[in-house]
């Protein structure tokens, strides 16, 4: 039998008990009230020829490519393996806590698997929060134009902080639609003093005029620990022309020094499992000259996909977490997803929280036609708010609620400070949205 295809010897981490497990939300929900609906039949040809090359965050979408949720908690979704965080400050090797870091920027990309759904673009001012047992997260839709979401999350003892914004470009390219989540993203580690940022990978989902959906992460991502000069660099790879290409959802990569010497080898699918081992139990396998392989591993010998252990010396870093039964037929949510609606927040939700919002509800609920309608009651409601302030920038009469720009102190590009106050639970000066 093939090496490359069966697992070997794996060392696991038995000291991080929670592998394979999500993050328990508050909550029982493992379904939803009504299964999704059936798709209107759309020409839906005939709607997007109109859009080809075009940002598509600017444009109207019919309410039946939507999923039940605002963008804002589709972000919410990095937190599902959040203990990774809650753990690194406690491992005693700065390349360990990068690796855990690591291990984290992939897992929060998990729950996209087989997501073929839209959420709904979130209005100007609106919010989400989620407070959990070890640790809670607000966002805000602080830009409209462009559209921008901000967020800022922490663990209960304050191991870890974890912030960012995204800038989401979407573009429909004929046969695929791309999502690009532009805008980096932050951990900070208070008790060990280190820094790790990052920008996510982007999202592709091919066969949008015909034949079945098929979804893929490609590019490059580099976490970096600004502390010390390590740098982790995994490359998404590309699937190819068809869904069952081999290396379809395979990710590859290496974590170098400042000098560029590669110190640990990450392996695994974003789907279902990321695992680490020496750069020479690598070099053994496939009998290749570290030397001459790029940080990324985009030109190592080819080979066939490397599933969990098969590598000498592996260790486990994580596994996702089994999707409920019946999954298929609420969206492909994960556990933690499905209950994002209606988890516990730690107290009065916002007037702004996406919660709120009926026509989310109203999808939820399995009614297309009340989506539709009120989807449109909010948009109108949102542009004739716009109106008296036509010809001036968005920043000259809106100033969001809990976050202010800044620039990235570790990168210095444009960024969102969390400025507090939020879970005091005052929202008597919050914005009426909905």
């Amino acid at each position: 039998m093939d090496p490359l295809s069966r697992p070997s010897m794996v060392e696991v981490d038995h000291d991080n008990n929670h592998q394979g497990r999500e993050q328990p939300v508050k909550s029982s929900r493992t379904r939803l009230p009504v299964p999704q609906p059936d798709k209107v039949n759309l020409n839906l040809w005939s709607y997007l020829k109109q859009c080809i090359g075009k940002e598509l965050t600017k444009i109207t979408m019919p309410v039946h490519w939507n999923e039940p949720l605002s963008l804002l908690q589709r972000i919410t979704e990095y937190m599902n393996y959040s203990y990774l965080l809650r753990t690194t400050p406690s491992l005693p090797d700065p390349v360990l806590r990068l690796q855990q870091v690591a291990t984290f920027a992939v897992s929060a990309l998990a729950s996209n698997n087989e997501r073929m759904g839209k959420p709904f673009n979130p209005m100007l001012g609106e919010t989400y929060q989620l407070q959990q047992e070890d640790f809670k997260i607000v966002c805000e839709q602080v830009c409209h134009h462009p559209p921008v979401s901000a967020f800022h999350a922490e663990s209960k003892e304050k191991e870890f902080l974890f912030h960012g914004a995204i800038y989401p470009k979407v573009k429909f390219w004929g046969k695929s639609i791309e999502f690009q989540p532009k805008g980096v993203l932050t951990v900070e580690l208070p008790l060990t003093g280190e820094m790790f940022t990052w920008t996510n990978v982007n999202c592709v989902v091919h066969n949008i005029i015909m034949g079945t959906l098929w979804m893929e992460h490609t590019g490059t991502m580099e976490i970096v620990s600004h502390s010390n000069g390590l740098k982790a660099v995994i490359t998404f790879k590309p699937g190819g022309w068809f869904s069952g290409d081999s290396d379809l959802h395979c990710v590859e990569g290496f974590i170098i020094d400042k000098n560029k010497n590669k110190l640990a080898f990450l392996y695994g699918k974003w789907t279902e499992f990321l695992c680490a081992t020496s750069p020479a139990s690598l070099a053994n396998l496939l009998g290749c000259n570290l030397a001459k392989i790029d940080p990324g591993a985009g030109n190592l010998p080819k080979h066939p996909p490397l599933l969990l252990g098969a590598v000498p010396d592996s260790t486990v870093l994580w596994e996702t977490a089994p999707r409920l039964k019946d999954s298929e037929i609420f969206y492909n949510f994960s556990s933690f997803t499905m209950k994002l609606n209606e988890a516990g927040n730690g107290g009065e939700l916002a007037p702004t929280d996406c919660r709120h919002r009926p026509d989310i509800k109203a999808l939820e609920d399995g009614d297309l036609e009340l989506a539709a309608q009120q989807k449109e009651i909010l948009e109108n409601k949102q542009r004739d708010y716009r109106k008296p302030f036509k010809n001036k920038k968005e920043s000259e009469w809106w100033t969001p609620k809990w976050f202010t720009p800044c620039k990235n102190p570790a990168t210095s590009e444009d960024d969102w400070r969390f400025t507090g106050g939020f879970w005091d639970g005052d929202f008597s000066k919050s914005p009426q949205i909905f």
